[in-house]
C-alpha cells in the first residue's frame, strides 16, 4: 500500500521562502512521477511542479523561476523549494504520485495523494 505524507508548510511573509517535504512508502514501481499540487478555497486543485524518476521536471508558469522541485529516489522523497513567495501562493499543498508516463500537471493522472500541508503567505 502506497503512503504519502507531506510536511514543511507554515506561515511566511511575502518575499520569504519555505521548503516542503514529501515522503512516500510502499512504492514498488521503478518508473513513476511525483508532483506537487495546491488548492485554495473555492479554487480547483492545480499542478505546481512534477518530476520524473529520471530527474526531469516541469513547472506551472505561475511558479517558474521561484519554485524548485527535487527528489531523492533512494528514499522516495520529494522536495519543493519555494522562494519569493506571494500571498497568491497561499494554499494547501499536496504531494502526489503518478504511475502514468509523462510530466503531467493534471491531477487526474495521479493515483496516490498525501493529506496536504498548509502554506500561508502574509502580505
Amino acid at each position: 500500500q502506497v503512503h504519502v505524507v507531506e510536511s514543511g508548510g507554515g506561515l511566511v511573509e511575502a518575499g520569504g521562502s519555505l521548503r516542503l517535504y514529501c515522503a512516500a512508502s510502499g512504492l514498488t514501481h521503478s518508473i513513476y512521477f511525483m508532483g506537487w499540487f495546491r488548492q485554495s478555497p473555492g479554487k480547483e486543485r492545480e499542478g505546481v511542479a512534477v518530476i520524473g524518476s529520471d530527474g526531469l521536471s516541469r513547472y506551472a508558469d505561475s511558479v517558474k523561476g521561484r519554485f524548485t522541485i527535487s527528489q531523492d529516489n533512494v528514499k522516495n522523497s520529494l522536495y519543493l523549494q519555494m522562494n519569493s513567495l506571494t500571498p497568491e501562493d497561499t494554499a494547501m499543498y499536496y504531494c502526489a504520485i503518478s504511475l502514468l508516463r509523462g510530466w503531467s500537471l493534471d491531477r487526474y493522472q495521479y493515483s496516490y495523494w498525501g493529506q496536504g500541508t498548509q502554506v500561508t503567505v502574509s502580505s
